[in-house]
């Protein structure tokens, strides 16, 4: 097995922008497609709590750690459905399993907007995050598999990149709901409307196919050739793997959910700026995210995942310290916007294509799913923790955010070099 790819392979690999996508098949672009735009209303369910948070500050009298707790509840139970989901996806298809983890999120997301208190929003964003993590862990494995090995990384980097349409388009409702609507109902409109676009989804993902290694692995755990054993993830030999790529994924999601879920409540108490206002400096973050999953998904096949993981967590590192804890001006904050998106977004990219390299077929879901989740579920305790040291120190929001978020990218960056490159590793 080939674990890098060779000189005339990596020349393969570097067609232009537009020219690899129209090399692509009838089935790797309907993959494509599907989890694109699956991905996209993921990441619109998502940020409608983050982007209310000020609303229901107001409404309900809520503190910033209720806030935190809400959102670290939802990252938690995400990680449990992404294991959940990658286990199942292993056993019973990557197609299927998808169609139900829309289904989850969507439904919930839609019950979010008829919570009457904290504790029925707690609940319902709770079981929200089982399908929202579920919906990446296995789109992401579909993917992987679907498109071939060349063009891995940038396909995957593709679909990462539909988080910040799906971000954007968050950010352009809420602020026209929350501009003609009063804040008693714009909040709830927003969620409400998160089932619509998801209930569409699922019946495009109704014609796909599952992926032929997928196939062929199954018959072959079914003959008893290859171990389907979603614990065989902790045994000798695949267990240090398993460990390193949680401990990285826990410093990426940490510091990516310490500024994501607090930017808009930074941006509204401590910068001062109305919903029109941060609406422009959420623009800039959202543009530069949308750069950075495009060109990470390029470096990651061109550089390696690993190097492209350190640049980019060196990069989001030093920008989340000069956008919260440096005494700069608004117009300053807006320019670093774009390139502080670029680089907290853009590390994701190599992400999918990564951890499906670093696992055998039999085991990509699980593996994917656990470690992926794993740090997810324990990077969620970051917005809590930012939370806490808001109201409970003499750190600003500010401060904390930057503090979270420093130690979050230097477990990145230890963590990849400690982990093999796998670029054009095949299946």
């Amino acid at each position: 097995m080939k674990n890098t790819l060779g000189a005339d392979e990596l020349a393969d690999a570097s067609p232009s922008q537009g020219s690899w996508l129209t090399t692509l098949d009838r089935n790797e672009k309907r993959a494509l497609a599907a989890s694109f735009s699956g991905y996209a209303v993921d990441a619109f369910d998502y940020y409608t709590l983050p982007l209310v948070t000020p609303i229901l500050l107001s409404l309900w009298g809520m503190s910033k750690t209720e806030v935190g707790l809400i959102g670290t509840s939802t990252l938690v139970a995400s990680a449990i459905g992404g294991w959940m989901a990658g286990v199942l996806a292993d056993r019973y298809g990557r197609v299927r399993v998808l169609q139900l983890t829309i289904l989850v999120f969507a439904i919930f997301t839609f019950a979010c907007g008829l919570a009457r208190s904290p504790q029925e929003l707690l609940i319902a964003r709770t079981l929200q995050g089982l399908g929202f993590g579920g919906e990446w862990a296995v789109g992401s494995v579909l993917i992987a598999e679907m498109i071939r090995p060349a063009y891995r990384g940038k396909a995957v980097g593709l679909v990462q990149s539909s988080w910040a349409i799906g971000w954007g388009a968050a950010v352009l409702v809420s602020i026209a709901l929350f501009s003609l609507l009063p804040p008693e109902v714009s909040w709830r409109v927003m969620f409400l409307l998160g089932l619509l676009p998801a209930l569409l989804i699922v019946f495009i993902r109704r014609s796909l196919h599952e992926p032929e290694v997928y196939m062929q692995t199954r018959a072959a755990v079914a003959r008893g050739e290859r171990n389907g054993n979603f614990l065989a993830i902790f045994k000798p030999g695949i267990l240090g793997t398993t460990v390193l790529a949680s401990l990285m994924f826990t410093g990426m999601q940490g510091g990516y959910y310490a500024i994501g879920v607090w930017l808009p409540t930074f941006l509204k108490n401590e910068r001062h700026l109305t919903v029109l206002g941060s609406g422009g400096y959420q623009f800039m973050f959202i543009v530069g995210a949308f750069a950075g999953y495009l060109c990470g998904a390029y470096l990651s096949d061109r550089l390696g995942r690993k190097l492209a993981f350190i640049l980019f967590a060196i990069g989001a590192g030093s920008l989340v310290y000069a956008y919260t804890l440096l005494p700069i001006t608004d117009s300053v904050m807006l320019v670093l916007g774009f390139p502080l998106g670029f680089f907290m977004s853009g590390i994701f990219s190599g992400s999918g294509a990564f951890l499906a390299e670093l696992f055998p077929n039999e085991l990509r879901g699980s593996g994917q799913g656990f470690c992926y989740n794993f740090g997810r579920g324990i990077g969620a305790t970051f917005p809590a923790v930012v939370g806490l040291l808001s109201d409970r120190t003499s750190l600003s929001l500010g401060s904390a955010i930057g503090i979270c978020a420093a130690v979050a990218y230097a477990i990145v960056i230890v963590m990849a070099l400690c982990l093999p490159e796998t670029r054009g590793r095949k299946f």
